[in-house]
């Protein structure tokens, strides 16, 4: 799916919070059909490095081009699954409704159209949560809300797909379903997903991008399990950060 244009190109970008620099000098390519996971440590500019690719910042320095355009122009073509969903467990909103928030497009208003339903449905059935359509969110469990999520996301009908941790508050099962159903989502989008959970990164994603300051990107292929274990204060030269691996990643078989 890669092609010569980047789905998101960023260069020589810094960001700061008043005299703290969170982000410096920061060059990376996404490729159309990438798949990457971001780690890092806390405070390292995981977070921010997502919000300035959302156009929810502007750099201080340097440039974010998402399909050519700036971030703010290219909002709609970024589905993007947030961390936590706040709700209140007494509001009466169903796992339709939830999906059909993808479909505000930033705008509100007091009704949706026979289309923007359509595409909710098939954004439930994509996520295998159609015959729970009509439930409460609040009744469903950890793995299923996290897919209505990805539901609302792509309800969107964007071209990338970025997830913030999205794997830290489901079992072991529901992580296993989640990430197939990633696989199939990569085949037409591409996917970027913040994690401290690298464990399995290995088995879908094709690059991992170490972020903490700068950004620097390697193949999946480089991490063991040593390296996941030690991944956040431990030995960190089994990266090698003077690698650089190629403009389409490393390949699975």
């Amino acid at each position: 799916m890669n092609d010569e244009t980047a789905a998101i190109e960023i260069r020589d970008l810094s960001f700061g919070y008043d005299d703290i620099q969170i982000l410096c000098n920061v060059r990376l390519d996404i490729w159309r059909g990438d798949s990457i996971c971001i780690v890092g440590p806390n405070g390292g500019g995981k977070t921010t490095l997502i919000k300035l690719i959302l156009g929810l910042l502007s750099p201080d320095r340097g440039t974010i081009r998402v399909f050519g355009q700036r971030p703010e122009a290219a909002r709609q073509r970024i589905g993007y699954v947030p961390q936590y969903a706040k709700y209140d467990p007494q509001f009466p909103i169903s796992v339709l409704d939830v999906v059909l928030m993808g479909r505000l497009g930033g705008t509100l208003r007091n009704s949706y159209s026979p289309q923007d339903r359509d595409r909710a449905m098939a954004a439930l059935g994509q996520t295998g949560l159609t015959d729970l359509a009509v439930r409460p969110f609040a009744s469903i469990s950890g793995g299923q809300r996290q897919r209505t999520l990805i539901a609302r996301a792509l309800a969107s009908g964007g071209d990338i797909l970025i997830l913030d941790e999205p794997t830290a508050n489901i079992d072991h099962e529901s992580e296993l379903q989640f990430l197939d159903l990633l696989r199939g989502l990569n085949e037409r989008m591409t996917i970027l997903m913040v994690t401290h959970e690298v464990g399995f990164a290995s088995s879908f994603f094709k690059r991992i991008a170490c972020v903490n300051r700068q950004v620097v990107v390697h193949p999946t292929s480089q991490l063991t399990g040593k390296l996941i274990q030690e991944m956040y204060g431990g030995d960190l030269q089994m990266i090698r950060h003077d690698h650089r691996c190629s403009e389409e990643g490393h390949r699975h078989d």
